[in-house]
């Protein structure tokens, strides 16, 4: 099982780790990529901060992102499960799972990123801003960027198993499962469910999407389940007791989508 999941904005405080090793990140195929980006980034980031601050969507307040990045080699670093804190993170809890289920994350979990294109949640790295949505001079759009590099080791890494993603749409874009790996993939959407005047009416909601995502993928690993296809990934997210609604795709080489349903959102 393969669970694809979007970087946070929040990030924990720096620390004082041992700098960024990009020789021992995982996914090697993707270096040549990792360094090209880093490179991009330090390079805008020790220029013109309003500028560099524009490229990076940031507003005044955030023009200390920019010195960090522009300090990317030398800034301490820690492992991504714990420099990510954000809603879905803190849902997820990977600090106090249990040694079996800590296990299963590391060998499940992958995290897309902007600038790392995806790392495991033991890889050690900075604290970073850039979104996969940005725009670097001699890159481009990162999401576009990514994707042939991502097309050569992603395949590989998903082996024969689930592809459980769990990405917004800027971090899909940089790599979307095709053929057989495609049919063994499952998205999710969260939609709140609630009666108004005796009609049920459903509607997407983003905090709580992300909480509800982060605490299924939790339930899983401490469930110890690794379904083998998206079917099964049905079955043992309604034995956990989540309300989920799926069909299978009706092309073939098409991923499932998946809708929880839930009736309170915290």
């Amino acid at each position: 099982m393969l669970v694809l999941l979007p970087p946070s904005e929040g990030k924990a405080a720096d620390g004082s780790g041992a700098p960024l090793n990009p020789q021992e990140l995982s996914l090697p195929g993707l270096a040549p990529a990792r360094a090209a980006v880093l490179d991009a980034l330090v390079e805008l980031c020790t220029g013109d901060e309003a500028g560099a601050r524009e490229v990076l969507g940031l507003s005044e307040g955030l023009r200390a992102e920019v010195a960090k990045n522009a300090e990317l080699r030398s800034a301490a670093a820690r492992p991504a499960g714990e420099l990510y804190t954000g809603v879905l993170y803190d849902a997820l809890g990977l600090a106090d799972l249990t040694p079996a289920a800590r296990k299963l994350a590391e060998d499940a979990l992958l995290v897309f990123s902007g600038l790392w294109g995806a790392v495991r949640i033991t890889d050690r790295i900075p604290s970073y801003r850039c979104a996969m949505g940005v725009k670097l001079p001699g890159l481009g759009a990162l999401g576009a960027y990514w994707r042939g590099p991502m097309a050569e080791v992603l395949p590989g890494e998903a082996g024969e198993g689930l592809v459980l993603d769990l990405r917004s749409s800027a971090y899909a874009s940089a790599w979307k499962p095709k053929g057989g790996t495609a049919e063994r993939t499952a998205t999710v959407r969260v939609l709140h469910a609630q009666v108004v005047d005796g009609v049920e009416k459903r509607s997407v909601v983003s905090h709580f999407n992300k909480a509800t995502k982060g605490r299924l993928v939790r339930d899983l690993l401490l469930a110890g389940a690794v379904p083998a296809g998206p079917a099964e990934l049905v079955a043992a997210l309604r034995d956990l007791g989540y309300t989920v609604e799926a069909e299978a795709p009706a092309k073939a080489g098409r991923a499932w989508s998946l809708d929880v349903v839930v009736a309170q959102i915290h």
